[in-house]
């Protein structure tokens, strides 16, 4: 499994080629995990149209509570590549223990709070009475039993990222395919309850999600600490070291209140979305999904953009590190292209092979869920651009810059224009549709103007051969121009 060389794959000769493979297992990875999604939507439309609805209504929420912790394991891919960059395995070894020890200890805390607020959190938002009875009593069953695997959510997304700054993206890819044939394995057999297994609807689908992240969780670790395919982790890097938990936390931070903003712009989009009946609930949770599966590509370039961004610049190489987010834009702009020309041509056959069970509402469901794919299929090039020039901010640890941006095309552009079309022109799900479109657009072009400036061309770590975390050069993390 290992991948050789690979720092000085990413830091010297052509560029193509070491994005597109450390693009590809992302893409794989990003797209595994919309299998896991999509197996839990697929099997539980077969079971009730309510459980989905049940699914658009938890994840935001969810996500609001877990996105701290990931802001952190991204500050930790970030570090890790610049020091793998700079030549410095053993500061990258230590920044990745201590990784694992800060968000092990703080996905324990978010776990409990997710478990004791969940009916608090889907109290606050202002369902239709329908909605009220039908789909938030499943949607807290989900809740419960996923915050109390969140330790092993955790852990898996620590060790892809670490593997990810190290620039090792294959073997994570390996790993989750493992996890995701034990997810849809399982999912059927808990939810509609098959030989020794009961019926369990969407909290088999719950089960299923955490027991496949355990197994990764278990795999991943074993993998860095007993094999060299990423930073070499000694025993000495777990004990709790204030400097470099300092310089994650003053790294993670950014990243994770732009997660955070994210995932409370959701939760804000939810209610707006949870005032309408539940087939447009279950539209909008369907329609998510499958964009998130047609932005894949882009995320792959955007994290391939993120590490090569970090380890050219911890090699004192600036001009590559800009030349790799070009060349990714490009890639990224170019396959959205023509995925926005299919998804606009054929929503409904795209849509229909997810929808089996209530067959009125489904009907309903599957109507406005085209309308959706439809319109915000003209936005695709820019969702594309964006998550690759956020990239390029994170890999270079402007994650203060990220947070801006991704503030500008939530908080600016899409939540208060859903309400204004929604509610003040009375669009309805026209509205909410046209919103989503047009948030990724303000946000791309605003990153884009910003990054041909050039000031983010800077590394936050110590590149001398000494290099170690704690320096005071950590001190610029998120101190953008």
């Amino acid at each position: 499994m290992a991948e050789p060389q690979v720092q000085n794959d990413i830091t010297e000769g052509e560029l193509l080629g070491p994005m597109l493979r450390l693009a590809w297992p992302m893409v794989a990875i990003q797209l595994l995990q919309v299998a896991y999604n999509l197996a839990d939507t697929a099997w539980l439309g077969a079971y009730s149209s309510n459980a989905v609805g049940a699914l658009s209504v938890a994840f935001p929420l969810i996500f609001f509570l877990i996105s701290v912790g990931g802001g952190f394991t991204a500050a930790g891919a970030i570090l890790v590549a610049q020091y793998t960059g700079a030549k410095s395995d053993g500061s990258a070894g230590l920044v990745a223990g201590q990784t694992i020890v800060f968000v092990g200890a703080f996905s324990v805390v978010i776990g409990l709070l997710g478990f004791l607020l969940t009916d608090a959190m889907l109290g606050v938002l202002p369902a239709d009475p329908a909605t009220k009875t039908q789909v938030i009593p499943l949607a807290a069953d989900y809740m419960r039993l996923f915050f109390l695997g969140s330790p092993f959510l955790f852990g898996f997304f620590v060790f892809v990222s670490l593997l990810r700054g190290y620039g090792n993206t294959r073997t994570p890819m390996r790993i989750m395919f493992v996890s995701v044939v034990v997810n849809v394995v399982l999912d059927p057999l808990l939810i509609f309850g098959v030989g020794p297994f009961p019926a369990m609807g969407i909290e088999g689908a719950a089960i299923a999600t955490v027991f496949a992240r355990a197994v990764a969780t278990v795999l991943g670790f074993y993998i860095l600490f007993a094999t060299t395919v990423g930073p070499t982790i000694r025993r000495e890097h777990l004990v709790p070291d204030l400097p470099t938990i300092r310089d994650i936390v003053r790294v993670g931070v950014p990243s994770a209140a732009e997660q955070s903003m994210a995932s409370l712009a959701f939760i804000t989009l939810t209610a707006m979305v949870a005032t309408f009946p539940p087939a447009v609930i279950a539209a909008y949770g369907l329609g998510n999904r499958l964009i998130s599966l047609v932005f894949l590509p882009a995320m792959g370039l955007g994290q391939a953009t993120n590490t090569i961004v970090g380890q050219n610049l911890g090699a004192g190489r600036p001009e590559r590190a800009e030349r790799a987010v070009w060349i990714a834009a490009k890639l990224a702009a170019g396959v959205l292209l023509v995925v926005a020309l299919v998804v606009f041509a054929f929503p409904t056959t795209i849509l229909r092979p997810l929808m089996s069970a209530d067959t009125a509402q489904a009907a309903e469901t599957l109507r406005y869920g085209s309308e959706y794919l439809r319109i915000v299929a003209v936005a695709f090039v820019a969702m594309g651009l964006f998550p690759v020039f956020l990239g390029a901010f994170r890999g270079a640890g402007k994650t203060t810059t990220a947070l801006v941006f991704s503030a500008v095309a939530l908080w600016i552009a899409r939540v208060p224009v859903t309400y204004y079309l929604v509610f003040d022109l009375g669009w309805g799900t026209t509205g909410i549709w046209t919103a989503v479109a047009l948030g990724d657009v303000v946000g791309a072009i605003a990153a884009i103007l910003y990054f041909t400036r050039g000031t983010w061309k800077s590394t936050i770590v110590d590149t001398g051969d000494d290099a170690t975390p704690g320096a005071e050069t950590v001190a610029a993390a998120g101190q953008d121009d």
